[in-house]
């Protein structure tokens, strides 16, 4: 009986003008989003392949990039689905109410969950029918992408269903509200509205968090649009339909029936709570189920952070999230954002380790005196109930100085919204960052979860006492960027390691450290200093160590056990743009393998290519490769395009000129940076030499990749954690420009065309008859 009320439900569908047309427009609108995608694509690569011989692809994916970006199909497909389910469900019962055929149903042996399940039917075999158009370009983008990642359009494919079913379960239950189809088709527009919308209201409230983030209609196909299956995604778009379904059927039922109106609410709450019920459970992060459908897992962990979770175990591991209301990072970390914060940064890790347990600690304390300036005359907890009032925030929920005193200390995590992980008796902060990213990256928390295992952490112990470079200072020459500052995402202290000073003309080096660094001394080594870092060097220590031009009586003595000089003069490089002084050194093919760096994978895959970097104001390295370190250049010089330049350079002068009568050299190329390797006490020493301190100074943004790459290199790749993702095999099109277009014309005018005189034909015969 349900299969022939789905039958002649689908019969009025397509004998009526409304489904043709809903089928032609939304034909018309995935061609558009289609082909406007591909055919700009396909002109740029012909472009590209015309005018660079090197070309190979976009390194990008082209499958996300024509069907998942904010301008591809799927996007704005579902952005505008609820401008045609509307039209199309909303006479399936409000239609049988207006002919009268209600009556004769409800008179035939025909059971009411048979009508409903009956017509909700034939609309589900309608939304097939839309997927099919879906389908279409799917399959031309199978043949028109080289590689292109099906799993990912799959799931998409997936979502775009469930979410099309559940928008006319909602419009069967409108169309069962009234007689009036244009109520219904206004009704369904609201519902739908007012779903989409209700995960942001009362979020600040606990108990009515869960339930309306639950209910929810927006951001439910996100996943599945980027390839990822989630349980509870799928399940929720169940649980609509089954609620919306109950609803008809109680709304049926008692048109029919004379019941109190207290038992018809108790039929809608039995179905509402169930349906809740069923959310939470399914919910649970120890019973969702994930499935990453696309080809390089990118919805995934990699398999590196995949270990250390694993290693964790089931022993319970705390979260607690520190907000101040007077800090950094406020808005993302009240109430009202926890289950964004929980969605975004954490579901990843709990989809491995669930029994993960969140704590939220809220504050207020600060040592901006511009806040005391702003409310003059007022106390610091006066201030805090002002920006309270102004955040609409509570202020019972915030503590005082005092008690978050007792807990962490504030002032050194800047006074700004951190996390502090705890296991097994150890803990460790994650931070947060002023930039597009905010929140920390995985390889930020991979690293904070293999501190938390490890008992002896990776230390840089940084040579003072001789006027080196200071990790402690904030200077453009200084080295507090790449190694303590808490604020940059690339910091050691945020990467694994700690970072710690020593005098070494007072203290012995200490022997389990795993990099020592001597940047750019000022004055000579003491014998005391040289006694201990030869010491040092002899037992197999790793070493990092940057010399300046003009200084290299500095660190010679040290370099001479090493087989290694810093060269006297400067580095000059002439330019259109920059100082003489500027020099690029391109990094050479050994220097790729030094860390799983981005930068460094890529050149390292594009064996053609390579990367300059700029040092401003570098000497050269001589070297005699006889001794007991193998000695690999790592940087240096353009062959024949730089020269070394003899005594003093005035940089802000007329450009220097090559002279050999004052000593000036030229050669093939100068290195600039050494890597030195020896086996010694079974493990493999590593040094790296530099002539140059300013490329990793503050100025320079810490030297940026490189210099990760050389604390990686020396902690032998324990630290960072590096998550390296294969590049997208789908990054090449097989479509000509011409060809693209002809698809343009074939997929926006030619088959709606052909539907448009399939469904006229059809139409014109069933009025004949």
């Amino acid at each position: 009986m349900i299969f022939k009320i789905a039958k002649t439900e689908l019969r009025n569908l397509f004998y009526s003008p409304v489904a043709w047309f809903l089928t032609i427009a939304f034909l018309v609108q995935c061609a558009v989003f289609y082909t406007y995608g591909l055919a700009p694509i396909a002109k740029w690569q012909d472009i590209m392949i015309t005018n660079n011989p090197k070309f190979k692809d976009f390194g990008a994916s082209l499958t996300t990039a024509i069907f998942l970006n904010s301008n591809g199909i799927f996007a704005n497909v579902l952005q505008n689905l609820f401008l045609f389910v509307p039209l199309l469900t909303m006479g399936l019962i409000s239609r049988e109410t207006n002919n009268g055929t209600i009556k004769l149903l409800y008179s035939s042996p025909v059971r009411t969950r048979e009508i409903v399940l009956g017509k909700y039917l034939a609309v589900m075999v309608y939304n097939l029918l839309l997927l099919l158009i879906v389908g279409i370009f799917m399959v031309s983008g199978l043949v028109n992408i080289r590689s292109a990642d099906y799993g990912m359009l799959l799931a998409a494919a997936l979502g775009f269903y469930l979410l099309v079913c559940a928008y006319t379960a909602i419009g069967l239950y409108m169309s069962s509200l009234t007689t009036y189809q244009v109520v219904s088709a206004l009704g369904s527009f609201l519902l739908i509205f007012v779903l989409s919308r209700i995960g942001g209201l009362w979020q600040k409230y606990d108990f009515v968090r869960d339930l309306t983030y639950f209910l929810s209609l927006s951001g439910r196909t996100e996943k599945m649009l980027k390839g990822l299956i989630v349980t509870k995604d799928v399940i929720y778009f169940v649980v609509i339909v089954y609620m919306f379904l109950g609803f008809t059927l109680i709304r049926l039922k008692g048109a029919r029936e004379s019941r109190p109106w207290f038992v018809k609410a108790g039929k809608y709450l039995a179905v509402v709570v169930s349906a809740l019920l069923i959310g939470y459970v399914s919910s649970r992060p120890v019973l969702t189920g994930y499935w990453d459908t696309t080809a390089g897992k990118v919805n995934t962990l990699h398999e590196n952070t995949q270990k250390i979770v694993k290693e964790l175990g089931d022993d319970p591991l705390e979260v607690t999230l520190y907000c101040n209301l007077l800090g950094r990072g406020l808005q993302q970390g009240l109430p009202e954002a926890r289950n964004t914060y929980l969605s975004t940064l954490w579901e990843s890790y709990t989809r491995f380790k669930p029994e993960i347990k969140f704590n939220y600690v809220y504050y207020y304390d600060t040592n901006d005196s511009s806040l005391f300036k702003s409310f003059p005359g007022k106390s610091l907890k006066q201030i805090a109930e002002q920006m309270a009032e102004g955040y609409d925030a509570d202020m019972s929920r915030f503590i005082g100085p005092e008690a978050i005193h007792k807990m962490i200390d504030p002032e050194s995590e800047n006074y700004r919204l951190v996390m502090q992980l705890k296991y097994k008796g150890r803990t460790t902060f994650l931070r947060t960052y002023d930039d597009g990213i905010f929140w920390p990256q995985e390889m930020h928390i991979a690293a904070a979860f293999k501190r938390l295992l490890q008992a002896k952490l990776p230390k840089a112990v940084f040579m003072t006492g001789d006027l080196e470079r200071n990790i402690y200072k904030k200077g453009e020459r200084e080295f507090s960027l790449h190694s303590i500052e808490k604020l940059s995402r690339g910091s050691l202290i945020n990467l694994g390691f700690d970072s710690d000073t020593l005098s070494v003309a007072t203290r012995d080096i200490p022997s389990d450290i795993d990099a020592l660094v001597l940047a750019d001394p000022k004055t000579e080594l003491s014998a005391a200093t040289l006694d201990r870092v030869h010491r040092y060097i002899e037992k197999g220590g790793n070493m990092l160590i940057l010399g300046e031009p003009g200084k290299q009586k500095m660190l010679n003595p040290l370099l001479r056990q090493l087989g290694v000089q810093l060269m006297d003069g400067t580095l000059i490089e002439l330019s259109k743009d920059e100082m003489p002084h500027m020099v690029r050194p391109y990094i050479t093919p050994a220097a790729t393998g030094l860390a799983q760096e981005e930068m460094l994978r890529t050149l390292k895959e594009e064996s053609d290519d390579t990367v300059k970097m700029l040092l401003p104001g570098a000497t050269s390295l001589s070297y005699t490769d006889t001794g007991a370190f193998t000695i690999t250049t790592l940087l240096t010089t353009i062959a024949n395009k730089d020269w070394l330049k003899a005594g003093t350079l005035v940089t802000d002068s007329a450009a220097p000129v090559f002279s050999p009568q004052e000593g000036d050299l030229k050669k093939d190329s100068f290195p600039t940076v050494l890597g030195l390797t020896r086996q010694i006490n079974g493990r493999q020493q590593r040094i790296v030499i530099g002539g140059d301190a300013d490329f990793m100074s503050n100025l320079r943004q810490g030297g940026d990749f490189l210099s990760r790459a050389f604390y990686s290199w020396m902690d032998y790749g324990t630290f960072p954690i590096y998550t390296p993702r294969p590049k997208p095999k789908d990054a090449k099109l097989r479509i000509s420009p011409a060809g693209a277009n002809a698809l343009k014309i074939a997929y926006i005018w030619v088959l709606p065309g052909l539907v448009l005189l399939l469904g006229t034909v059809l139409l014109i015969r069933r009025k004949r008859k």
